[in-house]
């Protein structure tokens, strides 16, 4: 969340970025919010200190100024005081901190100004979309012929958009996360495998709305936890409540997950197969840094995400995300986006974000400096590979006229006899 100083001191700055992020926040009622609950904190604190006092005068009877039943009655009016008091600050801070969570972060003075992700902007590209001599097929008729994925039976064990892989597409699923473990580990990144679950205070931290008729997240029944969307929350859960010395920093994690989504009214034209799926397998980048270096690693991370897919040779694209379509922690960010035939477009494959010290406020992750001086530290996210899209991608355009896929060159060796071609029956 930001600072409430900051909200304060930039009134005008945080309502412009709320209306061109496109979230409703009603910043007067907060600041007026705000003003009461410091008012109320002050005269909390003076009454305690007051009663502190009397209670002093009860244990010296020397300094005892007034009669035993008059300070008895003194007693009893600043309790009668503070527990209305109390009510009233329990009162405001509840809204105060409703108010609060809604507000998003500041937005990057460079990120576009748009309304949606059509208005999200180009700005790198690799490859083009491929040209084929033959009616190409979208990934979910290809990989069935191949029998290398079953969604019938998906549905009926687990339900709509879970699913089978099967066959060549197990060792393919497993080929990307060893490839792409393999770049992240040649960057010097620490490798997690990740609880599939976390608490509500660490999604609700991360910037998850655990709970709730909007929330995209499985929630566990009679307990306060749920199954992870991404292991960007178990990462950034991982330094809950800690401080870090400087010297330490950064920290770069990269970290296996399961990830389960529940996709509320996503079921369109371009959900379909693959694309928008109940559970997933990720790997995830994550990193934790100096303020001032943030930046710097978010266009690191974006310069790995775009190692691995020239990697796997699938035409590609760079996309700055528009400020109506950052959501709220991130203060940049930046798509993938892969040439996919069954969208006759591009499909987003990954993901990057600069939270700057938005997550890190939520979740208490400060830097101790050298000078003894403590602040919150700045997060950053980033999709190293998402294996339903890139599986996508990778079908779709390694696809030939009989209906075989060619495995790309950097997969083959955790292939089977390093195979090279996946084709029918």
């Amino acid at each position: 969340m930001l600072d409430i100083k900051f909200i304060r001191e930039n009134k005008e700055a945080v309502k412009k970025n709320c209306q061109l992020r496109n979230i409703k926040c009603d910043i007067d009622r907060l600041l007026e919010l705000d003003k009461k609950r410091r008012k109320l904190i002050g005269e909390i604190g003076d009454i305690r200190e007051e009663r502190n006092k009397l209670t002093h005068e009860f244990k010296d009877q020397i300094k005892l100024s007034e009669s035993l039943e008059v300070s008895v009655k003194r007693g009893k009016n600043f309790k009668e005081k503070l527990e209305k008091l109390n009510l009233d600050f329990e009162k405001i801070e509840k809204e105060y901190k409703d108010l609060l969570i809604k507000v998003p972060n500041m937005s990057h003075p460079d990120a576009p100004v748009g309304r949606d992700d059509s208005e999200n902007k180009e700005i790198e590209r690799y490859g083009e979309p491929p040209k084929f001599d033959f009616e190409p097929k979208g990934h979910e008729e290809l990989m069935t012929a191949l029998d290398l994925i079953d969604f019938e039976r998906g549905a009926k064990v687990a339900g709509a958009k879970f699913y089978f892989l099967k066959n060549e597409a197990v060792f393919l699923e497993q080929a990307l996360v060893n490839y792409t473990l393999k770049t992240c580990l040649q960057e010097n990144f620490m490798p997690f495998i990740t609880p599939d679950l976390a608490k509500d205070e660490v999604l609700f931290g991360v910037g998850f709305n655990p709970r709730g008729e909007e929330t995209q997240i499985y929630s566990i029944e009679n307990t306060d936890l749920n199954l992870v969307a991404t292991a960007e929350v178990t990462m950034g859960g991982y330094h809950m409540n800690e401080t870090i010395p400087e010297e330490k920093l950064p920290l770069k994690y990269v970290a296996l997950s399961h990830c389960f989504r529940t996709e509320a009214g996503s079921y369109g034209r371009h959900s379909a197969g693959l694309f928008r799926v109940h559970q997933f397998t990720k790997v995830e980048m994550f990193a934790y840094t100096l303020p001032e270096k943030s930046e710097e690693m978010h266009t690191y991370f974006k310069d790995i995400e775009i190692k691995i897919f020239k990697g796997l040779g699938i035409p590609f694209r760079v996309v700055d995300i528009c400020t109506g379509d950052l959501g709220g922690p991130a203060y940049r960010k930046y798509d993938l986006e892969a040439w996919m035939t069954s969208r006759n477009g591009w499909g987003e494959v990954t993901s990057t974000s600069d939270t700057t010290d938005y997550q890190a406020r939520r979740l208490n992750i400060k830097v101790k400096r050298a000078d003894g001086r403590k602040e919150f530290l700045h997060m950053l996210n980033g999709t190293a590979i998402a294996v339903s899209r890139a599986l996508i991608a990778i079908v779709e355009n390694y696809q030939q006229a009989d209906g075989s896929v060619v495995v790309p060159e950097v997969l083959r060796r955790w292939m089977p006899e390093n195979l090279e071609i996946i084709k029918r029956k």
